[in-house]
């Protein structure tokens, strides 16, 4: 089960099916998609010399190329399809949608098209969603555009209703997969979409005709509001950190506005695909990832002093050969340098590690006077970003909600004398009415029996390997569950049907939004497991904390609604060295010459140096405090 060939398995065939010079044209909603699993250069080898979005119309013409237009069949993309028709820039077309078609939309196209321009129209199966890892997707559903809930916390916006079950449904048929479907019982919004689901599987009939296995895989929704922690939590493993500073947005990350930037390192792609380095570090701690760094320079040293050491004409030709390999790896050196850099200074600047260190400890220990007397610091202190003072809050009311020494009023009150506005404030009971005790079905903070407090008590003993990743998400103790055959029918029903066999092929689906750090759980356990158990997660989009903006949307005066939308890039500014080292790597990458030139050589020998003190240091910074509780 991997999300990430499926959707390169019917690119290929679309493409493979038309031969010679082509245009690919994709619309708002199909770009995220193709960019997240194949490169430039790979549509290029495969005669794709041009991509761009249907609703441009400043193209040229050029009738001597096909074209194909992959596009969802919104009202949109279908008014810029008879636009595209009617004056066509391209000599034959092959329209393929994500969706199904309606009738009326195939006869207006059909009208549209005098020149007698369309060879071939098809539907490649569903494919709304977003392959993010081989075993994550999100559907990408973010609000305003996008709202969960409309009258009330149990009704589905209708609209967002929709796209929910078009996306799950495209997964299953990627992954050719008929489930039994489980959802969370305390959840309206689980199970009208796990009824909805089923109903469309038995609709479409032929098209979930796949081949039966032993044990039926297992499509299990769940709700974010069983575990509204995870995702306040700051993340320090490498795909997390970026998505949670600086935003990660369909595999790309803005440093557009980052002072002085240079204009290759305005936009950077984390693609685990297509580069090793970023492939192997997705899941470590900045710790480790900073220790890879410093590795990794030191390769990159390594093989451009061989590079210099060009003595006879098949030492020449053996670096022709390898330069395409050389440049990617300078490349790569300077873009995961900088990136890494950033997360290091962002993290320094702002205190994000004592903010971090007292999240996990209120996601997973109960101290009530000590947390009470840290969350009181951090509110006084003025260096600290008012956001994480709210949001530290909110952690706080989450874990003592039912405590007999509960202060949230009294940390309520100090946020308001510290200047934090009514607004922001009024999150904290907001979170508690979305995702409060009553609200949930399991046990989040483990403390509400004997055996779960004890075992919480084991772990403390034991010690933690980093005080920044202690907390473990709810989700992967509801999948060990079902793992093992153990997850309660009376708590995670069926729809229809049911089995007692422990499934193989796991579909976990989280309504609100899923996390960078329960991917990583997942991953783990898929690797734990391999090859008996296969688990895909995804869900309505992907969250983080500590550039989210928490918005309320008063639906009645008695309802307000908790939502979040996509992080606002902060601006930053890269450190020197790593300019410099960009600088002087680009004298390698665009003149072959510099190789050659002992003067431009020792330039970028002495820059090298500069990039691997910076990496030590990195070594040296704040992400290596271990300490054992």
């Amino acid at each position: 089960m991997d999300v990430v060939k499926s959707v390169q398995h019917y690119l290929n065939r679309m493409i493979a099916e038309v031969s010679g010079m082509k245009v690919l044209l994709l619309d708002a909603e199909t770009t995220p998609i193709i960019s997240l699993v194949v490169t430039q250069s790979q549509l290029l080898a495969r005669e794709i010399y041009l991509v761009d979005r249907i609703d441009n119309r400043q193209r040229d013409k050029m009738k001597h190329l096909k074209c194909i237009c992959f596009v969802r069949p919104s009202a949109e993309a279908i008014q810029s399809l008879v636009e595209e028709l009617r004056e066509p820039c391209y000599g034959d077309y092959y329209l393929y949608f994500s969706n199904s078609l309606k009738k009326s939309a195939i006869e207006r196209l059909a009208e549209v098209d005098e020149h007698e321009c369309v060879r071939e129209v098809q539907i490649m199966g569903k494919r709304n969603f977003h392959a993010i890892n081989p075993d994550f997707f999100s559907l990408n559903l973010t609000i305003p555009q996008y709202p969960l809930f409309i009258e009330n916390l149990s009704t589905w916006d209708s609209r967002t209703f929709s796209r929910t079950t078009e996306g799950i449904l495209a997964v299953l048929l990627a992954l050719k997969k008929k489930p039994l479907i489980r959802y969370q019982k305390n959840s309206a919004l689980a199970k009208k979409l796990g009824t909805e689901v089923s109903y469309q599987i038995q609709q479409e009939g032929p098209l979930f005709d796949f081949r039966r296995t032993d044990t039926p895989p297992i499509l299990l929704i769940l709700d974010r509001r069983s575990d509204p922690v995870t995702p306040l939590l700051l993340q320090w493993t490498y795909q997390a950190a970026a998505h949670e500073l600086l935003g990660l947005t369909n595999g790309r990350v803005d440093l557009s506005t980052v002072p002085d930037v240079r204009p290759e390192l305005r936009e950077i792609v984390l693609n685990s695909d297509h580069d090793q380095f970023y492939k192997s570090s997705l899941f470590l701690n900045m710790g480790d990832l900073c220790v890879k760094i410093k590795d990794y320079v030191t390769e990159y040293q390594v093989k451009h002093k061989s590079s210099m050491n060009i003595e006879s004409i098949n030492d020449m030709k053996k670096f022709v050969e390898d330069y395409p390999e050389f440049r990617k790896l300078s490349g790569n050196v300077t873009k995961h340098v900088t990136l890494v850099g950033e997360l290091s200074r962002l993290a320094e600047k702002e205190g994000l590690l004592e903010i971090s260190e007292l999240e996990q400890n209120l996601a997973v220990a109960e101290n009530h006077n000590q947390d009470v007397k840290m969350i009181q610091r951090i509110i006084e202190k003025q260096s600290i970003p008012e956001d994480f003072k709210v949001k530290i809050v909110i952690l706080y009311a989450l874990r003592y909600e039912k405590s007999p020494n509960n202060s949230t009023p009294v940390l309520l009150d100090l946020l308001a004398r510290n200047g934090v506005s009514d607004k922001k404030i009024s999150l904290v009971g907001s979170m508690i009415q979305y995702a409060g005790v009553e609200q949930r079905q399991d046990d989040l903070f483990l403390n509400e029996n004997v055996v779960a407090r004890a075992k919480t008590v084991l772990k403390g003993l034991k010690g933690v390997e980093n005080v920044y990743t202690q907390h473990e998400p709810l989700l992967i103790q509801t999948l060990e569950s079902c793992i093992k055959g153990k997850l309660k029918d009376t708590m995670y029903p069926f729809v229809d049907g049911g089995t007692r066999d422990r499934p193989q092929d796991l579909i976990v689906f989280v309504v609100g939004g899923v996390t960078y750090a329960e991917a990583r759980e997942v991953s783990k356990l898929n690797a734990a497991n391999h090859p008996t158990i296969r688990i895909v997660l995804g869900g309505t989009t992907v969250h983080n904390s500590a550039r989210a903006e928490k918005r309320m949307m008063a639906i009645n005066v008695e309802l307000i609604v908790l939502t979040f939308e996509e992080p606002e890039p902060v601006p930053v500014l890269v450190a020197v060295v790593v300019d410099a080292a960009a600088d002087a790597l680009d004298v390698v990458e665009e003149t072959e010459s510099a190789v050659f030139t002992g003067g431009r050589v020792t330039v970028v020998a002495d820059v090298l140096k500069m990039i691997s003190a910076h990496a030590n240091s990195l070594i040296a910074g704040p992400f290596f405090k271990n300490e054992e509780i």
